[in-house]
This record gives C-alpha cells, structure tokens and sequence, in this order.
C-alpha cells in the first residue's frame, strides 16, 4: 500500500512539475515578459528548486571516458561483461594506448546494494582506474527485475561475490565498501576453505559492518531495537505496476533515502536553502555542484525484500559473523581459514552508519593470517562516504591501498 501511494504521490505532483519546468523556460528566456522582472531571479530559483524536489531521479552513468595513467591520457571504455538477474559486472577497459605496457593489477570492487546505484562509487572508480584494471558490480534496481526470476538472498549475494572472482581470474583484488564486507569474507572464506587457486590476494573492507556491537551507530540501534516481524510488516512494499518487477516484495528505496535524509535533515535543508540563494544570486558553480551532488544521491534503487531482511537479522541483529554461526547453503563460513588473502581494513573517524571499530573487528576473525599481512587505516576527520569518495579519499585514503595492493600483489607473485 505504501508503494502504491508513493506511485501515486509521485503522479499527483508530476503536472505541478510540468508546470514549474514550464515556468522556468519562460523564465530563463531573454524575450520573455519576465525579462526585466526585478523578482525574476527569486522566480526563477523557486521554480527550478520545485522541479527538482518533486521530479524523479533516473539511475545516472559513470561517464568515465579517459584516464591518467603513467603520465599519459588513456581512454576508457565500460563494458558489460557479466549480465545476471540482480546484477552486471562492468569492465573499465584501458585503451590501447597502454599496448605493450605492464598489466596492471586487477581489481574487484563491490558495491553496497543498500539503496543507492553503484554510480555513487564514481569517483572511487575514477581513481582507481589510473593504476588498476577496475572491474565493478553495478547492482539492479529490484523493481525492474520480473517476479519469475527468482528471489535473491544473502547467500545468493556471496555466490555473485564468488563467481565474479572467478570470472575476473587470477590474482583479483577485492575491495568491499560498506555494507559488502560481511558477504565479501564470506565469499572469501569459503574460497579459502576449499582451498581455491582463484583466491584473491587481498581483500580490502571499507567501512563494513564486520561486528555492529562494537561503537554501534544510531543505524545500529534501530535494527537492535526492533524485531525482524516488525522490519517485514512496516517496511517491506509490493512492486506496484507498471514497473516490471510487478508483486516483487522489495524495501524500496524511497524509505531507504528518506532514512538517509532524516539522519542529517538539518544539513540537507541547508544546502537546499543554500542552493536557493546561489541562483538568486547567479552563483553558477555552486549551484552546479548542488545538482551533481543530489542528481546522484537522490537517486535510488529498490532491493528485493529477502536478501533486506536476511542482512538485518544476519549482520545487525544475530551478528552471525562475529559468532561464528554464519551459514550459507549449508557450509559454515570460518574466516580462520584464511591464509593467502592479505586483510586491509579501513574506517572513518566521523563515520555516523558504520562505526569505528566495526570493520577492524575483521582482523580478531582472520587468525590464520601471518602479522604482516594484516593492516588498518583509520581516516581522521573522515565520515562515512569520505571513505570512498572525495578529497580526503584521493590524497590519504587511496594511496594506502594502491600501496597495499602492490606489496601483496608482489609477494603472491614471488610465491608463484
């Protein structure tokens, strides 16, 4: 039902849109009546602020063409080399422009399927392909994906992890963010256990909820506090039509968006107030920034219903990781057993949905490992998406993870 008034919400508002859009042509044009309006500017704000907050978000494109790679422009070219029922994995492929060059180590990154497209690791990509060769998960959205394929679990989310190792090949580097950390362990701990040559040399967790008992957040508590009934009752929707994914139970990702939203409402009303008086004030560049910020973050993807509720009682309420108690398709997962996959673990000191502690906890489980193969990072005044995304990531962040991809890179190599 609630979906269904979301549908409807969003059509009631759509000829008010149409109508603000409408609004600001006329208003922008240099022949119009409003031309010489002393109230043009506010006009013209109020209308493009409206069309924004009442419009719908389309998933947006990576839109990386071209890298910097050893000091020379490269072309770059995203193709679909794997195309399942709740997901695709893309390749970043360097141009020729790098023939006869050193292959570059290759690199698995998985994104969270928690609400947001993949696109929102934009810039994590973008930096990482000047130095690897970058393979990525670009989750679907749930609602577009027909009933009669299936459903999709956690443990279906580890067999994806796993196959797409395989499919990338030897010596793939996995670099988990946020919420793929305890699947990706998973994956690889049961790799380890069957003693598997596609093993990845290392695995780099950032920001994971490894063991959320340890400095819970306030995402934290409200999975605590409530029982799984209550997350399946109040919010798991049915697809409504005409999406494609019809009678799929999903949690949509409007309510996921509207969580976010509520976390830091202040600042979000902030920068909407902000962005206002940038177009009064004809502040092109802030506004700009404002659009290429929210274009991404507003938009959202629906996540099938069961793999939601599985990773809330498996990962935030029984913390079956930690325990030692997690099972998938019947097989234990032991992340002891890990022995030739380096950990590198990284967490933000400001992060507000995964707290410190939370993803170091990987290295207490990984006993297997020789001392020199573990390694964490925590960025100072770094919160949860400056982990992966922006300034600080680049200049501190990165680096340390390009270097540590390198050295056990080499070590496998002389291993070999």
């Amino acid at each position: 039902m609630l979906y269904a008034m979301h549908e409807l919400n969003y059509a009631a508002l759509s000829p008010w849109n149409m109508m603000a859009q409408a609004n600001l042509a006329a208003l922008q044009s240099p022949w119009g009546a409003f031309a010489f309006n002393p109230l043009r500017p506010h006009l013209t704000a109020g209308n493009e602020l409206f069309s924004r907050i009442t419009r719908r978000y389309e998933k947006p494109e990576f839109g990386i063409t071209e890298a910097k790679c050893g000091g020379q422009k490269v072309a770059i070219t995203q193709k679909t080399v794997v195309d399942r029922p709740f997901c695709q994995l893309l390749h970043f492929e360097h141009g020729p422009m790098r023939s006869g060059a050193e292959p570059l180590p290759k690199v698995l990154i998985v994104a969270p399927l928690s609400g947001h497209h993949a696109t929102l690791l934009r810039d994590t990509v973008r930096t990482f392909v000047q130095d690897h060769d970058v393979w990525i998960t670009d989750w679907k959205d749930a609602r577009d994906v027909p009933l009669f394929v299936g459903s999709f679990h956690f443990d279906d989310f580890v067999d994806y992890v796993r196959d797409f190792i395989h499919f990338v090949g030897p010596d793939t580097n996995v670099v988990a963010v946020c919420q793929p950390a305890v699947p990706v362990m998973a994956a690889v701990s049961l790799m380890a256990a069957a003693d598997d040559p596609l093993a990845p040399p290392t695995m780099t967790l950032m920001g994971g909820p490894i063991d959320t008992r340890t400095g819970p957040t306030s995402v934290n508590r409200f999975a605590e506090q409530r029982s799984s009934e209550w997350f399946e009752r109040n919010l798991i929707q049915t697809v409504p039509l005409p999406h494609r994914g019809f009678m799929r139970q999903v949690y949509p990702g409007f309510l996921q968006h509207a969580a976010f939203i509520a976390m830091n409402a202040d600042k979000h009303i902030k920068a909407y107030r902000d962005y206002f008086n940038h177009l009064v004030e004809g502040d092109d560049d802030s506004a700009a920034a404002h659009r290429a910020f929210y274009d991404e973050y507003n938009a959202v993807l629906d996540l099938p219903g069961e793999f939601y509720l599985d990773t809330v009682r498996r990962v935030f309420q029984n913390h079956d990781l930690p325990k030692g108690t997690l099972v998938v398709h019947g097989e234990k997962v032991v992340p002891s057993l890990i022995t030739k996959t380096a950990l590198f673990t990284i967490e933000g000191e400001r992060d507000d949905i995964t707290g410190q502690g939370q993803t170091v906890a990987a290295h207490d489980l990984c006993t297997g490992l020789d001392p020199s193969q573990h390694k964490h990072f925590l960025a100072l005044g770094v919160g949860h998406y400056g982990i992966f995304n922006g300034r600080k990531f680049r200049e501190m962040i990165y680096p340390r993870i390009r270097e540590f991809i390198r050295e056990h890179g080499e070590q496998v190599e002389e291993a070999a």
